[in-house]
């Protein structure tokens, strides 16, 4: 047995970026910031701050794009997904490890962060299964 789930809080890093893929399914590419604190060797404070590249799909797509802003505080959970492509300059392999997101819960105000609005949107609730196999659909959106 295996499990690939991902639980994170933070904020939007600017706003989101919905568009159809090829075969006309909405998507919806955004960052999240989390940060954690911590004292280093000499006993100070450090923060540090991790960006994740968040994707939605279908429905919660939509709601993503309808209220999500930068600055929103979210929960997001998801899975991780790693995709990889074939450089057309370089010939290299590329690769690009993203969060897909299947739940998300508005933690704050519209656009701010801040308030006491708590919005659940599970983005599990009458969707087919996320297309995210599908390179094609990955690759042709300019995000």
């Amino acid at each position: 047995m295996s499990v690939n789930k991902v639980i994170l809080v933070g904020n939007v890093g600017k706003d989101p970026e919905v568009r159809h893929s090829l075969s006309g399914t909405l998507v919806a590419k955004f960052s999240l910031a989390t940060n954690e604190r911590f004292k280093d060797r000499r006993g100070e404070w450090q923060d540090r701050v991790e960006w994740h590249t968040i994707v939605a799909w279908q429905r919660l797509a939509e709601i993503v794009g309808e209220f999500v802003v930068t600055g929103s505080k979210v929960y997001i959970e998801g899975k991780l997904q790693t995709s990889s492509w074939e450089d057309r300059q370089s010939g290299q392999t590329k690769y690009r490890t993203e969060i897909v997101a299947l739940d998300l819960v508005l933690l704050g105000g519209r656009g701010n962060g801040t308030g006491d609005s708590h919005q659940s949107h599970p983005g599990s609730a009458a969707r087919p299964e996320t297309p995210t196999e599908n390179a094609e659909d990955l690759e042709d959106i300019p995000f």
